[in-house]
């Protein structure tokens, strides 16, 4: 297939998403490029037609290549590749990039804010706040506020945002453990670093744990019945990766046992996390939703991707920066 991607002055960029100002944000670079923005399905199907260039992520479904005959490159606005025919795409010479790595500090960040929260018991003086409660001192030691000096976190999955995250858990003095697929690749900041595979082994160690790792057949319930079992009764865990990674029911039924002592969690197995949902009445659970990455600074993120990806593809070069396709 001839691959043939039109240049600043004929190409047509296509901004598909249901809340993020994108268009606002490129046209503030003053390129002169043709840009279309929509929030929805509907209108999507419509413009798709006429895109050479789609900026996407939740909005994209693959019968829509039915329709892209001008379709040239995808870049992604989520790090997650999960809702792409990856063979389709190939087949029909459109490449695609990921935005991994785009938001790896805004998620590292906001993994030690919930870590700081869960320590600090800020939902519950949050809580009480609402219902206009003044706290009094408490004699039992165990439901005291925490100092996180000295206290472990185990970091499941030390790319680029559980690199991050183990260097801002440093700062606060606590001791690192990571894993990763590949132990030899590095410890990315971390003190030790196990395989994947190894989780079991390092959980009874930790009064964190943290995922921050992608969505694969080898993290898909990973934290299940056997992983609970194996954390401590002190222990929280924090979900900043994908809702998937975590046996929800099993989780819920831990909390409610008291086998460990809380959660944090950006995302859920589905999304939005139902209305009946136990975890929401769980006062040792704090919830966002799936807000991590998202931040004053993302919209341009992106686009510093998608340029940089635009102009390796003018320049003929085959390496895409965050390349899938």
């Amino acid at each position: 297939m001839t691959w043939v991607l039109p240049g600043p002055e004929e190409i047509r960029i296509l901004f598909a998403h249901a809340a993020y100002q994108m268009q606002e944000r490129f046209r503030a670079r003053g390129t002169g490029m043709t840009s279309v923005e929509v929030r929805d399905r509907t209108a999507l199907e419509h413009e798709i037609g006429n895109a050479d260039v789609l900026v996407i992520s939740g909005l994209w479904h693959n019968t829509l290549l039915e329709r892209a005959g001008r379709l040239r490159f995808i870049q992604s606005i989520s790090a997650g590749m999960d809702q792409y025919a990856k063979d389709a795409l190939e087949a029909r010479g459109v490449r695609l990039a990921s935005a991994a790595g785009a938001n790896a500090r805004a998620v590292a960040q906001h993994a030690m804010a919930l870590v700081l929260a869960l320590a600090r018991r800020l939902p519950e003086a949050r809580d009480n706040q609402a219902k206009k409660f003044w706290r009094g001192m408490i004699g039992d030691r165990t439901r005291r506020e925490d100092e996180l000096d000295g206290k472990v976190m185990v970091i499941v999955g030390l790319g680029r945002i559980g690199g991050s995250l183990a260097q801002l858990a440093k700062a606060f003095e606590m001791r690192v453990i990571g894993t990763r697929r590949d132990p030899t690749a590095g410890a990315n900041g971390a003190d030790a670093v196990f395989a994947t595979s190894q989780l079991g082994e390092i959980l009874g160690e930790a009064d964190f744990v943290v995922l921050t790792c992608p969505l694969t057949p080898e993290t898909n319930g990973l934290i299940g019945v056997e992983a609970l079992r194996r954390m401590r009764r002190a222990s929280y865990l924090v979900n900043v990766a994908r809702g998937a990674c975590v046996n929800e029911a099993a989780l819920t039924a831990a909390l409610a046992e008291g086998r460990i002592a809380g959660a944090a969690l950006d995302c859920a197995q589905e999304e939005p996390l139902a209305t009946d949902s136990a975890l929401w009445a769980m006062q040792n659970v704090l919830i966002t939703p799936h807000t991590a990455g998202e931040t004053r600074a993302y919209e341009d993120n992106i686009l510093d991707l998608m340029m940089e990806n635009l102009g390796r593809l003018w320049r003929g070069e085959r390496e895409l920066k965050n390349q899938v396709v």
